[in-house]
């Protein structure tokens, strides 16, 4: 009996023990404090090391890694040569002379010129020796000058993609001031005008008339460098399509109406690029210089100092020198028929001489004042048989129609341009370009 009331002793004894234990684990377990159902375990304390930054590698400039170079990008100053420039970075003369030298076949070192581009990787110590100079003639290539011991000179050119884009405007003002609210560019511009010379009059459009343009864009990096061909065009002027539909017969692109006529003539219809007229063919006109009434037997076209001046056709040059009167003048023998004069350049292209054969397009001179003028503008002549005539308003003959052996071609490329012209919308066009921010209302100008 004795032995029994102590086992239940014993047993109420560890019972009380395992109660008061419990207690004192809920009283001391936040989980519990906090009123939550689940007590879970504290996870164990982590060192927590914070990462190191890591370093953004080294850019790769022209495929040359940068990483022990500094770079500097700059543009050449009016007047800065090669060796100015490389010996302010530790290049000495003679390494620049070796350097010219062996650059001669890829290219010459004089032909660096002011407002271009250059790069320049140097060491980075406190002598900042160059390492490579890499000029950009242009948007197109670059030449990299590697200044190591072996002084090698490589010239890389970009890789150009084609676009193919189209534009459409109304004639609001002038067909130049809209083509390029259009999105187009002054080259393009005058490629259009040169096409549709001989059928409009580009100085006496209208409000209201239309244009539709294909044309190749050319593209480096993303960014625009310029235009390849104006592949086809239509120009819609008093409810009239006259279409400039591009077909190559083997010698080029050239351009037809709907009908297989080309639209080109044996000569350009000005010699400068989509210029304003001055002062036109007259029997009787006030001579500004010399106040009287005199014939003015030319064409005057309006331009700043320094325009190129281009012939109007293949030639020869008969006369190329100064007089009083002309200035500095280029007179162009075209063929039996045909002559052509211009006066007032402030210089002649390089190559300009007596004797000197020209192709239509080739740039001859530059427009300036000199003889009797009052400021710069280019006094446009043209003989017929000998005899000076009107230059915008004789009749010259047209280039070939399109041959009979290519007319089933040229009528299958017509009807995909004229359906592709006809798909464009003007007004949709035009919201579209404002929505983008190429060109706003006339208002906002």
């Amino acid at each position: 009996m004795l032995k029994r009331t102590k086992g239940l002793a014993i047993l109420f004894a560890l019972s009380l023990l395992i109660c008061i234990t419990a207690a004192q684990i809920l009283n001391f377990s936040p989980a519990y404090l906090m009123g939550s159902k689940t007590v879970e375990a504290a996870p164990a304390a982590k060192s927590v090391v914070k990462a190191e930054k890591k370093k953004a590698p080294a850019p790769i400039v022209y495929g040359i890694p940068t990483d022990s170079l500094e770079i500097v990008e700059a543009e050449v100053e009016r007047g800065e040569v090669l060796s100015e420039i490389l010996g302010q970075y530790n290049i000495d003369p003679t390494t620049i002379h070796n350097l010219a030298k062996k650059a001669k076949e890829v290219f010459n070192v004089r032909r660096i010129a002011a407002g271009r581009n250059y790069t320049l990787l140097h060491q980075r110590d406190s002598a900042q020796t160059a390492q490579y100079f890499i000029y950009e003639p242009s948007q197109v290539e670059y030449v990299i000058f590697d200044l190591s011991d072996s002084l090698n000179v490589t010239l890389v050119k970009r890789e150009v993609e084609v676009l193919e884009r189209t534009i459409a405007g109304e004639i609001e003002s002038s067909l130049f001031v809209s083509m390029v609210d259009a999105g187009g560019s002054p080259q393009l511009v005058n490629r259009f005008a040169d096409i549709f010379a001989w059928r409009l009059d580009l100085n006496r459009l209208q409000p209201g008339d239309s244009f539709k343009l294909i044309y190749e864009e050319k593209v480096v990096n993303g960014e625009t460098i310029g235009f390849g061909e104006l592949k086809s065009a239509v120009f819609e002027h008093e409810g009239e399509e006259i279409y400039a539909i591009g077909f190559d017969e083997g010698n080029g692109l050239n351009y037809y109406d709907q009908k297989g006529q080309s639209l080109k003539r044996a000569f350009l219809k000005e010699p400068l690029e989509y210029s304003r007229i001055s002062s036109r063919f007259s029997k009787r006109r006030f001579h500004p210089v010399q106040k009287r009434y005199k014939a003015h037997l030319g064409t005057d076209f309006a331009a700043p100092r320094g325009t190129p001046i281009r012939t109007v056709g293949d030639g020869v040059v008969v006369a190329a020198h100064y007089t009083r009167g002309n200035g500095y003048f280029v007179k162009v023998r075209h063929n039996k028929t045909y002559t052509t004069q211009y006066l007032h350049m402030s210089k002649f292209a390089r190559g300009i001489r007596k004797g000197a054969r020209v192709r239509m397009g080739q740039t001859i001179g530059y427009v300036g004042s000199t003889g009797l003028a009052t400021g710069p503008h280019l006094c446009y002549r043209f003989w017929k048989n000998g005899r000076q005539v009107d230059a915008l308003r004789v009749k010259l003959p047209a280039a070939n129609p399109v041959s009979k052996n290519n007319l089933q071609e040229f009528d299958a490329v017509k009807e995909q341009t004229m359906q592709r012209m006809q798909a464009i919308d003007i007004k949709s066009v035009k919201q579209e370009l404002l929505a983008s921010g190429k060109t706003k209302e006339p208002n906002d100008a």
